[in-house]
């Protein structure tokens, strides 16, 4: 089974793309770390994508399931990866989310956790028709949340990892 992981971070010391490696050391996921490179959503290119979001398309369509870790930008999803998911979701027939297994988790600094940039993203995502995991992770405090290792320093956020991963390789196993 292919996991793709998809950080809505560009940041280098990312809290976002640390918690997929997090993820990573559980289960078998693919880091994607193209999100960078994709260029301004435009409709006039949408039949004709750049080079950059065809690779990303591929990536996402070969994938059987994705996970999604978004910091949380003035109370909502970073423009970049808001960019991607309207790449993604054109053209609609041809749309790389529709029955795909989503699973989205947060990490901020605030006491939240991203909580309202992860309830954008799953809205995006259930109207691109993506099948989003029910299961929640909010990782609050971030600078805090992880030992000198990357490992996360809480044992029960630890477990909802864990089981959000074992949903999303639920999921990705039924047919759709």
């Amino acid at each position: 089974m292919k996991i793709l992981a998809i950080s809505g971070s560009l940041r280098a010391g990312s809290y976002s793309t640390q918690l997929l490696r997090t993820a990573a050391g559980l289960t078998d996921i693919q880091l994607w770390t193209g999100l960078a490179g994709v260029p301004p959503f435009s409709e006039d290119h949408e039949d004709e994508p750049p080079q950059a979001v065809q690779a990303m398309k591929a990536e996402v369509s070969s994938a059987d399931a994705l996970l999604i870790a978004t910091p949380e930008y003035n109370a909502s999803i970073p423009g970049q990866l808001k960019n991607a998911l309207d790449w993604l979701s054109r053209p609609h027939r041809e749309c790389a989310l529709t029955g795909k297994p989503v699973a989205v988790v947060g990490v901020s600094p605030s006491d939240y956790g991203a909580d309202w940039s992860q309830q954008d993203l799953r809205k995006v995502l259930g109207v691109c028709g993506a099948q989003v995991v029910e299961r929640r992770l909010c990782v609050p405090r971030a600078d805090t949340a992880f030992d000198a290792t990357g490992q996360l320093r809480d044992p029960a956020v630890q477990v909802t990892l864990t089981l959000l991963l074992d949903d999303l390789s639920a999921m990705a196993r039924v047919p759709v």
